[in-house]
């Protein structure tokens, strides 16, 4: 088949678009939706100025929605003085895995002249991921440690690091996934959480940097200011999972592509089963069901973010900000060292 846009070979075809695509314009539409989407966020403020930057910290594991965020966005903003962009890898202790996506983060952001901070659980917490899923204290997935001791890190070096946002590279399988297990728990204060965290656009600025009055349609308005957290986006999640793979293939960007041994999300697993096998039946599926999701968690975050959001205070342990007394890190840390 030739591409509908100018009759090359084409390497894709979009079943919910119907477009069949040559490499040049797969990349480029995939580039274009970032770029749209770091636009329609706000993601750039307009305070950032040459002298006074935004530092963006990239979370980059080595896998191929990392390095293709990472990749698009150093193409987009490595002149753009308003930007500083910061890669941030963590390594989990798992033998072998972890280790060679490290060199894939480490030989792209030495391509890209871009600084790369590397963090390790074991230095961090004193544990191993593989040691973790062996003593298992709490009899839970791997994932559900890992997830804990993965979000302490990021976010406790990106603030390190003097984030003003902190980027991660979910795709829209990802976004879809994850929408699809909130609506299946009926947890509403979960979608309101996911809107102020990660998927809301920021406030918008005036030329003179100061907040300008919010839409009046409550779909559109901006996320709450979480000041507990450094602030979430994720510039990649309008694009299709296949679309980033087959970009990081085409662009020939190390991504380390192999699943993590310890990987056993089984409920996410069966919402990712039904969500390929209805896109398969029905293209468009993972737009339609982000774009419904986006408005209802505005509305979600309306009646219960910003003065109904938890009182965020500090860890005992470790200071990390936390609803309780000791984190859920700590806690975990301490049924550990308990075996």
């Amino acid at each position: 088949m030739d591409c509908d846009k100018c009759g090359e070979s084409a390497v894709m075809h979009a079943a919910y678009s119907g477009l069949h695509l040559c490499e040049e314009h797969l990349c480029r539409t995939v580039e274009t939706r970032v770029r749209r989407r770091v636009r329609e966020d706000n993601l750039i403020p307009r305070s950032a100025t040459p002298d006074d930057p935004e530092t963006w910290v990239i979370g980059l594991s080595g896998g191929k929605d990392s390095v293709v965020l990472t990749e698009i966005l150093h193409d987009t903003f490595h002149e753009d003085p308003r930007i500083d962009l910061v890669a941030l890898s963590i390594h989990e202790g798992i033998e072998g895995y972890r280790d060679e996506s490290i060199d894939a983060c480490e030989e792209l952001t030495t391509d890209l002249d871009l600084r790369h901070e590397v963090v390790s659980y074991a230095e961090e917490f004193g544990v191993r991921m593989d040691d973790v899923v062996e003593e298992d204290p709490e009899g839970m997935a791997a994932c559900a440690y890992c997830g804990v001791f993965r979000r302490d890190a990021l976010e406790r070096y990106a603030e390190t690091l003097g984030a003003d946002k902190l980027l991660t590279g979910h795709n829209l399988d990802d976004e879809a996934q994850t929408a699809l297990m909130n609506v299946f728990e009926g947890d509403v204060e979960q979608m309101a959480s996911h809107y102020d965290a990660s998927l809301g656009p920021f406030p918008e600025e005036d030329r003179h940097g100061d907040p300008v009055d919010p839409p009046a349609d409550p779909t559109e308005r901006p996320r709450h200011a979480q000041d507990h957290h450094v602030p979430r986006a994720k510039p990649l999640r309008d694009v299709p999972e296949k679309e980033v793979a087959l970009y990081a293939h085409l662009r020939d960007l190390p991504a380390h592509i192999t699943e993590c041994p310890h990987a056993e999300e089984a409920y996410r697993g069966e919402v990712q089963e039904l969500l390929l096998e209805m896109e398969d039946n029905h293209p468009g599926t993972r737009h339609s069901i982000m774009a419904g999701y986006e408005q209802f968690a505005a509305l979600a975050a309306s009646a219960f973010g910003g003065a109904k959001a938890p009182d965020y205070g500090e860890c005992e342990r470790c200071g990390a900000p936390t609803g309780r007394q000791i984190c859920r890190k700590c806690d975990l840390l301490d049924a550990l060292e308990a075996v």
